[in-house]
């Protein structure tokens, strides 16, 4: 297939991955916020901002970090090429450009989330409402992920769509996961508390993880909780989890077999699996979760790298010439 067109494909399904997950960084924090007897919000809401990596673009336009400004720059700002909107706007741009590979069904969903986003800029339900807001949202791409597995064929572009998910589903984990790093609380005295259990749980809950992750665990801890969310292999939204999702699609992309690889990518990310294949959760911690979690960030926007120069690069043409050699 054309390099457009899987380059298309791979960026509307991170597009909306992304969109859900910045939704739920929001709806965390929220939960968190109506916990606190006194919320403090500068340290509740700046840290939602240096997580999502984008400091520097809200302090051009915003004096202060709370509820308010904050839920407004990561869901309705245009100019915030991260916000849920504009990754929504980008996702509709590459779906328009795929209509002929994509179903109808799919293009229409696209449409009509982009739809909700822009008419509740009028009625602001994400400041009556917030919680039945980013579960609506929620709710609306988990239906855009039905409706692609159940109307496109599963082949080289349904492969493309699913490698583009994992891979910014398992960034964004590591950074919900972030969040909870940054949020700092009042004293050390409230490590173990019940109200750092509620922010254990509230995180649980922020990925549709808290009943499954009690079925696995008797009791909310740190590390039990890191260990669900990095190395729980059956869990679909763990790191792991998605690492091996992306790594059977990339290998169903080249057609090359499991447990070797064909191209940088599959070099890069086959290496990172294996690394969280041998991690162990006390080891993680003993390192430092956030400098674990920045690490593996980074590793992993490598591998992203990978897939756009194996896959959507535009490669020098070469031709033979009669002597033998290459010519560019």
């Amino acid at each position: 297939m054309l390099s457009r067109v899987a380059d298309a494909i791979y960026w509307l399904s991170r597009y909306i991955e992304r969109a859900e997950n910045i939704a739920r960084f929001v709806d965390v924090n929220l939960h968190l916020a109506l916990d606190q007897a006194e919320p403090d919000e500068d340290r509740q809401w700046a840290p939602l901002v240096a997580v999502t990596g984008d400091r520097s673009d809200f302090s051009e336009r915003y004096e202060v970090a709370n509820q308010k400004t904050v839920v407004r720059f990561l869901t309705y700002d245009r100019a915030n090429p991260n916000s849920i909107y504009s990754c929504l706007w980008a996702a509709r741009e590459n779906a328009r450009s795929v209509r002929e590979v994509i179903s109808s069904e799919m293009w229409e969903q696209v449409n009509r989330s982009l739809i909700m986003l822009r008419d509740a800029q009028t009625y602001n339900p994400v400041e009556t409402d917030p919680a039945a807001f980013f579960s609506h949202f929620r709710e609306a791409c988990h239906l855009f992920w039905g409706i692609t597995d159940a109307t496109m064929t599963h082949g080289e572009p349904w492969n493309f769509a699913r490698l583009g998910r994992m891979l910014e589903r398992a960034d964004k984990t590591s950074r919900i996961l972030d969040v909870k790093y940054f949020i700092i609380l009042p004293t050390a005295d409230y490590v173990g508390s019940p109200y750092d259990n509620l922010q254990w749980v509230a995180l649980l809950k922020s990925i549709s993880g808290y009943e499954m992750y009690r079925k696995c665990y008797h009791d909310i801890s740190p590390d039990h909780v890191a260990e669900f969310l990095l190395l729980n292999d059956e869990f679909p939204r763990s790191i792991r989890f998605c690492l091996a999702e992306a790594d059977q699609a990339l290998h169903a992309i080249s057609g090359w077999r499991a447990a070797a690889f064909s191209n940088r990518a599959e070099q890069q990310l086959g290496r990172l699996r294996s690394e969280l294949a041998y991690a162990d959760v006390d080891g993680i911690l003993a390192g430092g979760l956030h400098q674990y979690l920045d690490r593996f960030q980074a590793k992993l926007n490598g591998v992203g790298n990978a897939v756009f120069d194996t896959f959507f690069a535009i490669q020098p043409i070469r031709r033979q010439t009669q002597m033998g050699s290459l010519t560019q």
